[in-house]
């Protein structure tokens, strides 16, 4: 079965290279797109930058759900690679983890949970599992998902909640040493702390409204 993955990104110059550094010498994956969603920084330069990338950029800011809605419309994989693209130490293995239990079988959809990264991340990951970004699915998952745009940040719920109304298989993999670069870090305390209040409202009101978002 052929995989593509995607990358929605928002103004994530200064990782997004290093996370297509990692995809690229992955066979597993035979194509990788990444949406710009609104960017106003290199991230459209820097992704374009690598041979066979498609980069698909969106003039205005849809969220992570149009994001990857936006994505899904230019895939031909029937197995799908989630990845957020403010990663840091991805890793080889760590896609191998994601997409061979999907590949083979055994999982109909795998969700990555970071561990021995750093203590923040891990934590939350830990406390809710289902909203992790990492995450490979059979593209026929999402036949059943509808206004994407809605969903925003709580598109991981969405996609959590999806998968048990239809009883597919779901199986949660540790990633090590994986992590990402916090809210709080790239727009530094305040702006950070409001951008991850705006993400949490997000994905309470995706989780009032998650039977519009279901077939």
């Amino acid at each position: 079965m052929l995989t593509t993955a995607i990358i929605p990104a928002y103004n994530e110059g200064k990782t997004i290279g290093s996370v297509l550094s990692v995809l690229n010498g992955c066979h597993l994956v035979r194509q990788t797109i990444v949406v710009s969603d609104g960017s106003s920084d290199d991230t459209v330069e820097k992704a374009l930058a690598f041979d066979g990338v498609t980069v698909v950029e969106l003039l205005e800011n849809r969220g992570k759900g149009g994001a990857l809605k936006a994505g899904l419309e230019h895939a031909v994989g029937q197995v799908l690679l989630f990845l957020d693209a403010d990663l840091i130490g991805l890793k080889r293995e760590h896609l191998h983890a994601l997409l061979e239990p999907v590949l083979d079988g055994s999982a109909h959809m795998t969700v990555g949970i970071f561990e021995g990264g750093r203590v923040a991340t891990d934590l939350a990951q830990k406390m809710a599992p289902f909203l992790s970004g990492q995450r490979a699915l059979k593209r026929e998952i999402l036949e059943d998902l509808s206004c994407w745009e809605l969903s925003r940040f709580g598109v991981e719920m969405a996609l959590h909640r999806l998968a048990e109304e239809r009883g597919d298989p779901v199986l949660l993999v540790n990633l090590p040493d994986l992590s990402h670069v916090m809210k709080e870090e790239k727009m530094g305390l305040g702006r950070g702390l409001a951008a991850r209040m705006k993400m949490y409202w997000e994905i309470l009101c995706c989780a009032a409204r998650i039977g519009q978002l279901i077939k």
